[in-house]
């Protein structure tokens, strides 16, 4: 199962983003949508798990989940918008890592990209893609692309897709 992750478009999907995703079987997007157009489109694209992120308004924060879980080749995954860093995760996710541990955490929010494994969770793999739009104060557009299969994760690529500029 190839999967393409992204975070924080902020109302703008870059064409190339389909270009990277096109190979992928599905696209996750962990919130910070901005408009109702990007999320028909990737729809439209792709299979499509997402959530809503804060900046999102009321119509996609009701039609989209603030927590998602699923599991998927035998991994659960747990993607939310806001999540902090491992070890400094934010007070909602510290109590929910404190009940139940996903095999990946999936968050987006601070524009920075960031792909480790925390060892105080059982080697939880946490992956923030960095931010995808032209806001914020990102410099660099990223993407992630990763497989899923029989409970492993392989070939992880980050995609660097330009500069952010405003439109």
């Amino acid at each position: 199962m190839k999967i393409g992750l992204l975070s924080d478009t902020h109302g703008y999907l870059d064409p190339v983003v389909l270009a990277h995703f096109n190979e992928c079987d599905e696209v996750w997007h962990a919130g910070d949508i901005g408009e109702e157009t990007v999320l028909t489109a990737l729809e439209n694209f792709k299979p499509l798990r997402a959530v809503f992120g804060n900046i999102d308004n009321r119509t996609l924060q009701q039609k989209l989940p603030e927590d998602l879980w699923f599991t998927l080749e035998g991994l659960t995954i747990w993607m939310t918008h806001i999540g902090g860093t491992p070890p400094n995760y934010n007070p909602r996710v510290k109590k929910v890592l404190s009940e139940r541990t996903p095999d990946i955490f999936i968050c987006g929010h601070s524009h920075i990209l960031k792909i480790s494994r925390d060892q105080k969770h059982n080697n939880m793999l946490y992956i923030n893609p960095g931010a995808a739009g032209n806001h914020g104060f990102h410099h660099i557009k990223t993407l992630v692309r990763f497989e899923l299969n029989k409970k492993e994760i392989k070939n992880m690529e980050v995609i660097e897709i330009g500069k952010r500029g405003m439109i």
